[in-house]
């Protein structure tokens, strides 16, 4: 009976320590990462290193790396003269990977509230921004340790009176 009541306790034990082979994760590598999509990724674009590998914009001290900065962007806007509706207000933001060639891919869009909430600011706003964003071609590769790595950015548009107002970061 004590070696019964042995195996019994000693049991659970067994099973418990006993793991999956070839587990495929549903989750990315790291918080952030964004993982290739084919209803909305192209499929030509392609990282450069390890696909679960990329720097996080907050995890670089090189800052925003665009050919003539932040204001060849404004400037490129502005001319551009995109607009939404007069009554949009909010924030839409376009977050994307940049590979070792300065190349753009993996773009996701999020609108937000003025009161950073979760809300549709302009559909049609959110289009041409995005269009806008993909058509940036001044990506300046960045170099971690003398190689160049992929790296995600993002630019987020304020929108008043459906008008971009400023461009962060």
């Amino acid at each position: 009976m004590k070696n019964f009541l042995f195996i019994l306790f000693l049991f659970p034990l067994f099973i418990s320590c006993q793991t999956e082979k070839n587990v495929v994760s549903k989750y990315a590598a790291h918080v952030g990462d964004i993982t290739f999509d084919e209803k909305l990724d192209n499929p030509g674009f392609k990282k450069c290193l390890d696909k679960e590998f990329g720097i996080q914009y907050y995890n670089d001290s090189q800052g925003f790396q665009y050919k003539g900065e932040k204001i060849s962007i404004e400037e490129s806007l502005k001319s551009a003269k995109i607009q939404g509706d007069e009554k949009s207000n909010g924030y839409i933001t376009i977050r994307f990977l940049v590979n070792c060639r300065g190349e753009t891919g993996l773009f996701r869009v999020q609108q937000m509230n003025l009161n950073y909430e979760k809300n549709l600011v302009d559909k049609d706003l959110e289009t041409k921004l995005l269009d806008f964003t993909k058509s940036l071609k001044g990506w300046i590769p960045k170099n971690l340790e003398g190689i160049k790595v992929d790296y995600y950015q993002y630019l987020t548009f304020k929108i008043e009176n459906g008008k971009v107002s400023e461009i962060l970061p």
